[in-house]
């Protein structure tokens, strides 16, 4: 467990930056009290949550993917529900359905998970297109329609999704406009020896990923202070050589020989609140080169579309983006 006492409350900050900043702080040292290492996929997900955007969790069986979910919602002091996806999901398991109540005679609307602040969707690639789709509109729109009647999400509303790159029988891979949905999708890998030698250790001490509250896992930040902490990004400047670098980096996904179907605008905008939100939380008023680079796998890589000879060559979307990233020109 991390020393370092807990941030202070958002309220007793200076201004937003510092605000989120100290949120960071305080999430991530209640979170270590239950996850080992992982710091870099920790900071990524409170990005996308304070940037306002949806992350896609993509790791083998056993790395922590659905712990490190459960802990950040535990920390945020919100509404938490939890969808673990199967073949025969059906879209009003997730968004709900209409019952008749014999005692008023009346069609009762019963609200299904998605009405929540925080969505796991576990293993969202074993469900099929139908189901998936009912999740998009949520998504994008962060409001539902049903039997005619359009009902607004919580304003905080976010998914947290999970996939298993490795197996593929039983599985539907998701559609590129769903993919584009996803502000992040972070790639959780094995931990060093060290930490998972931290983690048997803390396992032999009784330790229990179903039980948080005993792991001593609070709240670090109310729903309303994570609310008020987005508008850090307002307060957060960008230079215009960034913004250029920016617009550059995507684009050059889309002239590259090597990828079939570059990232659209939206993977731009996405690329900018994402560096917003990152220069925020690391108590920067200003986005620099470095952020957007560091941005740029975890934003760009899910919207790429390899062209046939890449994939012959065996090349992957990290290693292509890595050729197009290197090709372009880093402001001073």
């Amino acid at each position: 467990m991390n020393d370092t006492p807990p941030a202070v409350p958002f309220s007793s900050a200076g201004n937003a930056v510092q605000a989120a900043h100290a949120i960071r702080e305080g999430v991530l040292y209640e979170v270590r009290k239950a996850v080992v290492g992982q710091d870099e996929a920790l900071e990524l997900m409170l990005c996308g949550l304070i940037a306002g955007g949806h992350v896609l969790l993509e790791g083998v069986p056993g790395v922590a993917k659905t712990l490190m979910a459960k802990a950040l919602a535990r920390t945020i002091g919100s509404d938490f529900k939890r969808i673990q996806f199967t073949p025969d999901l059906m879209p009003a398991d997730i968004l709900g359905t209409s019952v008749f109540d014999l005692k008023s005679q009346s069609f009762v609307l019963v609200r299904g998970p998605i009405f929540t602040d925080l969505l796991l969707a576990d293993e969202i690639n074993r469900a099929p297109a139908k189901t998936q789709s009912a999740l998009l509109e949520a998504m994008q729109e962060r409001g539902v329609s049903m039997e005619g009647r359009n009902l607004t999400l919580s304003p905080l509303f976010t998914v947290f999704a999970t996939q298993n790159p490795v197996e593929s029988e039983g599985t539907y891979p998701l559609p590129e406009a769903q993919l584009d949905r996803f502000l992040l999708k972070i790639e959780v890998g094995y931990p060093a020896p060290d930490e998972e030698d931290a983690i048997l250790a803390s396992v032999h001490r009784g330790f229990d990923s179903g039980d948080l509250a005993r792991a001593g896992v609070n709240a670090a930040v109310s729903k309303d202070g994570l609310l008020a902490a987005r508008a850090a990004l307002n307060e957060v400047t960008v230079e215009p050589p960034v913004l250029a670098y920016i617009r550059k980096l995507v684009a050059a996904t889309r002239t590259s020989s090597r990828i079939r179907l570059g990232a659209g605008p939206r993977a731009g905008v996405h690329l900018l609140l994402a560096s917003k939100a990152l220069a925020a939380l690391r108590g920067r008023g200003f986005v620099t080169p470095d952020d957007v680079r560091f941005l740029a796998g975890p934003v760009l890589k899910h919207r790429l579309l390899l062209s046939p000879d890449a994939e012959l060559d065996g090349a992957t979307p990290t290693d292509v983006l890595r050729e197009v990233v290197q090709g372009v020109e880093v402001p001073r």
